[in-house]
């Protein structure tokens, strides 16, 4: 299996492979709005809620956390669809 796109982001900025950010941080590592980051993890969120129970052992943030560092990750899914935001 690949990297997450967590893992990716912390190899980039030479972090531990592990390693959690805060959205304030990953805003400011980026260069994106903290005010777009925060919208982008609220639509992962809603994302969460909207897909059911197929998600079992996530949570509402973690789901959202990820959509964050996919959002920032060039060549993403996410990346594309909440890219009105990183613009």
């Amino acid at each position: 299996m690949g990297l997450t796109f967590k893992q990716k982001f912390n190899k980039k900025y030479k972090f531990p492979k592990d390693a959690s950010h805060s959205l304030a941080e990953i805003a400011k590592l980026t260069g994106y709005k903290l005010k777009n980051i925060k919208k982008i993890f609220q639509k992962g969120k809603g994302a969460f809620f909207s897909a059911g129970p197929s998600r079992p052992n996530m949570t509402p943030s973690s789901w959202a956390y990820g959509r964050v560092y996919a959002s920032v990750s060039p060549g993403s899914k996410s990346g594309k669809i909440d890219k009105d935001l990183l613009n």
